[in-house]
């Protein structure tokens, strides 16, 4: 079994096609875009799955959300040409359009860049009020950080990749009122309490996608039992029966596509260096 890290999925596909040729079995815990699935489907593969909710699901929430409580604001979609920040961007905007919403702004960045002065500039002079961002922690970070010392008091808005110590650390107190959307904190499901007792203990705090790569392997292993065997079809077979599977992260089912079924997001708010879920 291969266990993909990735938050996005663009650079899984070609592994995906290997990974088909080869007999392997790929689970992961972090590709969101709805590429990877809707590829591997369309192929006719059964070895791709993964046991984290889609972007097209994520984005939904998120477009709704900017939908409902930013309507007739100024609203601003920025992205990091990123298989993951432009998928989620762009399902973002789709959903907001669908709802009646526009963005007045619809701008990209660089993965790297460090100097938003200019972007901030624009975004002040079209009096945004939101701006909802489609990358990752670090640029996320400066963003808010550099929007703030300009007097831009804009909300961020970003996807499950803000959920990271490091934004905080490089946004500082700017980032407090940052929302993204996850989905609930898996730290929290009962069954979990063991397996983050035990993270903790050696120092780590199991935040983000760690437990769900540990369920990716608690997946496997079930499947495997269940289906006495490693041959990548008979696995497969087990996966695609409509089983479910318990897990760290709770219980899973899979698609015929691999996709898990009934995704669920919310949202979580930085507030005084760390992040909690709001009823918001």
């Amino acid at each position: 079994m291969f266990v993909d890290g990735h938050y996005c999925s663009g650079s899984s596909i070609p592994a995906s096609a290997v990974y088909n040729e080869a007999g392997i079995l790929q689970i992961s815990p972090g590709s969101t875009n709805p590429v990877l699935t809707d590829d591997a489907a369309a192929k006719g593969w059964t070895n791709v799955y993964r046991v984290v909710g889609r972007d097209d699901a994520q984005g939904k929430v998120a477009g709704h959300y900017l939908a409902t409580h930013y309507k007739g604001k100024a609203i601003a979609i920025i992205d990091d040409k990123s298989a993951y920040g432009k998928g989620l961007a762009d399902e973002t905007r789709k959903a907001l359009q669908a709802e009646g919403g526009k963005e007045v702004i619809d701008e990209q960045i660089t993965a790297g860049d460090r100097d938003f002065g200019a972007l901030i500039s624009k975004l002040k002079q079209a009096n945004v009020g939101v701006i909802y961002f489609g990358g990752y922690e670090v640029e996320g970070g400066l963003i808010v950080r550099q929007a703030r010392d300009q007097k831009l008091n804009a909300v961020l808005i970003g996807g499950d990749a803000l959920l990271t110590q490091q934004f905080y650390n490089v946004s500082g107190p700017a980032g407090d009122g940052t929302l993204m959307t996850f989905a609930p904190d898996p730290r929290k499901v009962p069954t979990a309490k063991a397996v983050v007792d035990a993270f903790k203990k050696d120092g780590y705090e199991p935040e983000g996608y760690t437990l769900y790569s540990y369920a990716s392997v608690q997946v496997f292993v079930a499947a495997v039992a269940a289906a006495k065997s490693t041959d990548l079809e008979d696995v497969t077979a087990v996966l695609q029966s409509g089983r479910s599977f318990d897990t760290v992260i709770g219980p899973i089912k899979f698609d015929k596509k691999g996709d898990i079924q009934n995704p669920s997001f919310v949202f979580y708010e930085w507030k005084g260096g760390s992040y909690s879920e709001t009823n918001d």
